[in-house]
């Protein structure tokens, strides 16, 4: 097998952007190849023009907040007036809701990030003499809402080639549209550096059309203008950004408000007008980061002493664990065990829960399938909210189960998909500089991972203030090298060891140098 050099891992990184259609900006999709685009911003032109009352219902995880940011920031630009709604998690649920609908009481509503399974909601507000526009990304289930316009690429009759956008885009395409019907002066690329907030947060496919926009995204987040912005630059000092700097920084603190407290805290950092009101906001935001973390790790460990490990798909549930964070939970469960995870929290004989997959199998197809036991569901193929009377979670468990029952454990949890083996005495900070190069990394577009095969065990070090971080002094092919495997704490007793890395960057007292990562350890 050849082994990844530096030249090698150039040409795997150039292959997989060949024939990207989308790669300049002046190729990318048309607003108005968007289904029911054209009718929608007319009657948001007609709303304009009589001076109506248009109010935007978002929602509260980090692609509903931009959303809303960038509609609202968008007719902030045109000067005109609007209302927008977050609904707050614990009290009105998720997005277009009745509760939402009782708060309305004229005009037009635009939803953003949600409304496509509003359909009691989109009644309600047809019953009250209310034109709805819904604009999402969403799954399309068999029934659709009462609505003026839907605007999502998933309709199996939209013309718009690129399905995989998430809710942001899709508004950001809805005021692209408004731009161009109103013959406004207004620079849409000024939005770049919320979407690729919004698509990296969304677990969006790292391809075509995304890939481009958060490459324009990632450099505008650094040049950006926005007060927010100019904040997390101060604060974070990154020369460049990469699509991990937004995964595991920004987006968290972001996500945190809606999953702690209310989504209204991070659209008012991301709104912010000056830089003292950016600080007070993302002072907050990360007090409630802080929160979540601190719950998470203790529902977690809870979780975890309830797992099935006969079963093919993680089903558990507490009382009262925290609605905010149990989506975070599953994930990690999902990548901890590589299989589906569901967790649920009881109140009131409620159970509501997340469900989490990294897999070939579609979580929304497969819940579809238990659909009678269930109060409602929602989501991707690989994230799912849900909900039933904590009286059938038992049943759920089993028949979740019992379809999956013979499903190949390969088909549970992706694989690792290594560009191959690594050729160890390459890696330096050239190398490094190539990955860097074809950033953003995401779905279907990994970070580059490589194979290290029968390397020998030199030393073995539990290292941090709780001895919770491993590292190994290791040697492949006469190179010795260090790699690091962080959250392990497992003893290694053997004396040559298969493993999968990442290379990183690792900046310590103004060194810079390639450090390697473990991401598994083949036994």
């Amino acid at each position: 097998m050849q082994k990844v050099t530096k030249n090698r891992l150039f040409e795997l990184l150039l292959a997989r952007h060949k024939g990207n259609p989308y790669a300049k900006l002046s190729n990318i999709p048309n607003p108005f190849l968007l289904k029911d685009l054209p009718k929608a911003v007319k009657r948001i032109k007609e709303a304009v023009l009589n001076n109506e009352q248009i109010t935007i219902v978002g929602d509260y995880d980090v692609d509903g907040v931009v959303s809303t940011t960038i509609m609202v920031d968008f007719f902030n630009k045109v000067g005109y007036k609007i209302k927008h709604i977050i609904p707050n998690r614990f009290e009105h649920g998720y997005g277009l809701s009745e509760k939402i609908v009782d708060l309305i009481d004229s005009g037009l509503v635009v939803t953003v990030d949600n409304g496509i399974s509003a359909i009691q909601a989109s009644k309600k507000l047809e019953r009250k003499g209310i034109d709805l526009i819904i604009t999402d990304h969403h799954t399309v289930g068999t029934e659709l809402p009462h609505a003026f316009a839907i605007v999502n690429p998933k309709q199996h009759d939209c013309t718009f080639p690129f399905k995989d956008i998430c809710g942001a885009q899709v508004a950001w395409y809805l005021c692209a549209g408004i731009k161009k019907e109103l013959n406004l002066d207004i620079n849409m690329s000024d939005f770049f550096d919320l979407l690729s907030v919004a698509i990296v947060a969304d677990i969006m496919p790292m391809t075509d059309l995304n890939y481009t926009l958060v490459r324009h995204g990632l450099k505008s987040i650094k040049s950006s203008k926005r007060p927010a912005f100019k904040k997390l630059n101060e604060v974070l000092s990154k020369n460049f950004y990469v699509s991990d700097d937004i995964g595991f920084m920004i987006a968290p603190k972001i996500n945190s408000a809606g999953r702690m407290d209310d989504a209204s805290i991070a659209l008012s950092f991301l709104l912010s007008k000056n830089e003292f009101e950016a600080e007070n906001s993302l002072s907050l935001l990360d007090e409630l980061n802080n929160y979540r973390k601190t719950l998470q790790e203790e529902i977690t460990k809870k979780a975890t002493q309830k797992i099935i490990h006969e079963h093919n798909v993680i089903v558990v549930w507490g009382e009262q664990w925290h609605e905010g964070v149990i989506g975070i939970v599953a994930s990690k469960l999902s990548n901890k065990y590589k299989k589906p995870a569901f967790v649920f929290s009881i109140t009131n004989g409620i159970a509501k829960g997340s469900a989490r997959a990294n897999a070939k199998i579609n979580l929304h197809t497969l819940i579809t399938k238990c659909s009678s036991l269930l109060l409602g569901f929602g989501g991707h193929k690989n994230a799912a909210g849900l909900a039933m009377k904590e009286e059938n979670l038992e049943v759920f468990q089993e028949k979740i189960n019992s379809l999956l029952i013979d499903t190949p454990k390969g088909d549970l949890h992706i694989d690792y998909e290594c560009l191959g083996e690594l050729d160890v005495s390459s890696v330096d900070l050239d190398f490094l500089s190539i990955i860097e190069k074809f950033e953003p990394y995401g779905l279907e577009n990994k970070k580059p991972i490589f194979k290290i095969s029968n390397a020998k065990v030199l030393k073995v070090q539990f290292i941090g203030k709780d001895k919770n971080h491993l590292k190994l002094l290791l040697n492949s092919d006469g190179f010795i090298f260090e790699a690091l495997k962080f959250h392990h704490s497992e003893e290694i007793n053997i004396q040559n060891i298969d493993l999968i890395v990442s290379i990183n960057k690792n900046e310590f007292r103004g060194e810079v140098s390639a450090q390697f990562l473990i991401e598994d350890i083949l036994l």
